[in-house]
């Protein structure tokens, strides 16, 4: 018997660059028939709409529970919901040093907050380049409070032909790190 919490992730998407990667990630997560509990930040809000990409009923039609991101008191800001663990996907600079420095300002910093005191996976898919000082000392820092930090960087030697195939290079990364795979992903062997 699984226990309680361990089919069920937290997802926050945060105002970097980078919508699509969240929302390939969902659509993975519904197919593996995950529970998710969808925290989207106002900055991603505003970035939606300047990328003209996928918006935010794309994203909630695939998520089991939405939270709003001031909601302070929802079930993923407390410790004894139990999850199998969180990912921020994109994870702007600004939510990436929230998490490095224990800032619980809003629902998404608070989860990770939580995940983080809970001891349970916490990857964050950073999405801005160049990165400067400053970010790197805050990527280094979540990493030390065990948090996994991963770039919005697909890998080449599944040999791509798609933009989706590309997004679903950094979705099947990031669900290893939870023990989940991507059905049909491609894996690299050394004969191929």
């Amino acid at each position: 018997m699984t226990p309680t919490g361990e089919r069920r992730l937290v997802v926050g998407v945060s105002g970097g660059s980078g919508i699509p990667y969240a929302l390939d990630l969902l659509r993975a997560l519904h197919t593996l028939d995950m529970e998710t509990h969808l925290v989207v930040s106002s900055g991603a809000k505003r970035v939606m709409s300047a990328e003209g990409g996928p918006q935010l009923s794309d994203l909630t039609a695939l998520a089991s529970v939405v939270h709003d991101d001031r909601d302070l008191a929802a079930s993923v800001a407390s410790g004894s919901f139990r999850t199998g663990g969180m990912v921020v996907v994109p994870c702007s600079a600004g939510t990436l040093a929230k998490v490095a420095h224990g800032f619980a300002d809003n629902l998404i910093s608070r989860a990770a907050h939580v995940t983080l005191k809970e001891r349970r996976p916490l990857v964050l898919v950073v999405r801005e380049d160049p990165m400067p000082r400053p970010m790197l000392q805050n990527m280094l820092a979540a990493h030390d409070a065990g948090a996994t930090l991963m770039s919005a960087s697909p890998g080449f030697y599944h040999a791509p032909e798609s933009l989706g195939e590309l997004l679903g290079f950094v979705t099947a990364r990031v669900l290893d790190q939870f023990g989940l795979d991507l059905p049909g992903f491609r894996r690299w062997r050394e004969d191929a």
